[in-house]
């Protein structure tokens, strides 16, 4: 086996890894909203307009070994990243409730699940984003060698 096979193999499990990481997020979501009944605020909804494609967009890169996936989707991640955090600011009180985009419905810093006492659905989503973030840097990286 090559360098560029060798590399390509470990870029198809880390994409692997996403596409399973952007599923169970995605399903985890879903499960919150529909099963668990809590309903999703306006930033959960922006931060789930990101993180649907992803599944798509992997599942696609996994079949037809298309390394170019990367280009595609690190924005979707980076953007839900950005949301993510924002809501995470917003819920912790640094950035102050008057002026967050939660002024009908549910609100953003609705303390709705706390797992393990400190675990929060915002906390969930940024972690995700930040792991799709760094393991499509690294598949990025490899690649490029």
């Amino acid at each position: 086996m090559t360098r560029s096979d060798t590399a390509a193999n470990a870029a198809w499990t880390l994409l692997f890894l996403c596409w399973l990481l952007a599923g169970a997020s995605s399903l985890g979501s879903l499960f919150f909203s529909e099963i668990m009944e809590l309903p999703p605020c306006i930033l959960c909804w922006y931060q789930r307009v990101f993180l649907f494609p992803l599944v798509f967009i992997f599942s696609t890169g996994l079949f037809s070994c298309d390394s170019s996936v990367v280009r595609y989707s690190l924005p979707l991640a980076v953007a839900g990243w950005l949301v993510a955090l924002y809501h995470n600011l917003l819920y912790t009180g640094i950035i102050p409730e008057s002026i967050q985009p939660c002024s009908k419905g549910v609100s953003c810093t609705d303390d709705a699940l706390g797992l393990f006492g400190f675990v929060t659905i915002p906390m969930l989503s940024l972690f995700a984003f930040s792991l799709l973030i760094a393991l499509l840097l690294i598949i990025k990286r490899r690649l490029s060698q």
